[in-house]
């Protein structure tokens, strides 16, 4: 879907091949874009996302037996974070959940509206819930840096205070507060017709107008994972920092849920994600899928590349735990080939594996 944004002067859309087409990727100056959504406010247009709607009397516990999230409690004005996984662990889909008005709404990555509702749709059985493709309802803008609070009260939006809260706004549709890609954001849910009116306002209010560069740009620093992007077909939520806060390690059985809890009890997730500085004497950089080398071994993947306002050119990548987070390193391949070295400040930290301690306990 096509944004109306990007018939608007100034804005430049995406090169080929972006997963973000359909909306700008800047408006002449994305490093400037950048700072705004560090140290002021930026509007982002995300339209392009899919957007599911699931009412429906059993819609929390029917969601919450389908995915890694615990759901059952999930109160009217509240949101969070979901996966789908396949039988073995790994990762099929990534949501964003807000709670209002007795329907639970996701909003998922471009292309992924159509097989996640596919297979909620295959799973409804004999639940009172009715699943339906939202995406020409809402449209999704996000409003991101330390003055988006203040920038959203002059545009007449009262954001809950507490992450993740939904509010109703006046016309339709909602604002969540979102605790990345900065730490101060928020997703606003729109009417799809609205969308224009409401960048206007929003921009009027002192947000700058900026593209899915800088709201990329921002995320890779937080270490968020995009799904398709860093994730492949192997990825598993605990080598993606989805633990917490898309995946729920106390509520019930969910397909998947062995390979998660083995991982984490065991403390060793085959690889780890972490934040690449990238040799940008080149104008080549890597792509998503090509390979990290350390001498002449694969020791990872390149995800997410992006050139930063203040970091310069850094990727997320998932690396074998083997790999030492010290050695040199080259990223891509063939001319996209550059010298890259890992952020140490981006290495999970080790946790205590509880299965491990207990096993040590009992070996006392």
């Amino acid at each position: 879907m096509t944004s109306p944004l990007l018939r608007r002067p100034g804005a430049v859309p995406p090169p080929d091949g972006s997963p973000d087409a359909g909306v700008p990727w800047h408006f002449g100056d994305p490093f400037a874009e950048q700072r705004a959504a560090a140290r002021g406010a930026a509007v982002v247009d995300r339209s392009h996302r899919g957007v599911l709607a699931v009412p429906g009397e059993d819609r929390l516990t029917w969601l919450h037996a389908l995915t890694s999230q615990h759901l059952t409690a999930l109160p009217e004005g509240a949101g969070t974070e979901a996966l789908v996984l396949d039988a073995h662990g790994r990762v099929e889909h990534h949501a964003v959940l807000a709670h209002l008005d007795g329907c639970v709404w996701l909003s998922v990555d471009p292309g992924h509206a159509e097989p996640l509702l596919g297979y909620l749709s295959s799973m409804v059985f004999w639940s009172k819930v009715e699943p339906r493709d939202a995406t020409a309802e809402l449209a999704v803008l996000s409003v991101v840096g330390p003055s988006t609070e203040t920038v959203l009260a002059a545009a007449g939006v009262a954001v809950p205070e507490r992450p993740e809260g939904v509010a109703a706004l006046d016309g339709g549709g909602f604002a969540q507060r979102r605790p990345w890609p900065a730490p101060d954001a928020a997703d606003l849910w729109l009417p799809r017709e609205s969308l224009e009116t409401w960048w206007d306002r929003l921009t009027a209010a002192g947000a700058r107008a900026a593209g899915s560069w800088t709201f990329e740009a921002l995320r890779v620093e937080s270490l968020r994972p995009r799904l398709d992007v860093d994730t492949d077909e192997k990825a598993i939520p605990n080598e993606l920092n989805w633990i917490g806060s898309a995946v729920h390690l106390e509520k019930g059985c969910y397909r998947g849920q062995e390979t998660v809890a083995k991982v984490y009890n065991m403390g060793r997730p085959p690889r780890r994600m972490v934040l690449l500085h990238l040799d940008g004497s080149l104008e080549a950089l890597p792509e998503p899928g090509d390979p990290v080398l350390a001498g002449e071994r694969t020791v990872g993947r390149i995800g997410s590349v992006v050139r930063h306002h203040e970091l310069g050119p850094v990727a997320l990548a998932l690396l074998k735990r083997s790999a030492p987070v010290e050695a040199e390193l080259v990223a891509g391949k063939d001319d996209r080939a550059v010298p890259a070295a890992v952020d140490p400040d981006s290495v999970p930290e080790e946790q205590t594996a509880p299965g491990r301690e207990a096993i040590r306990r009992l070996g006392r």
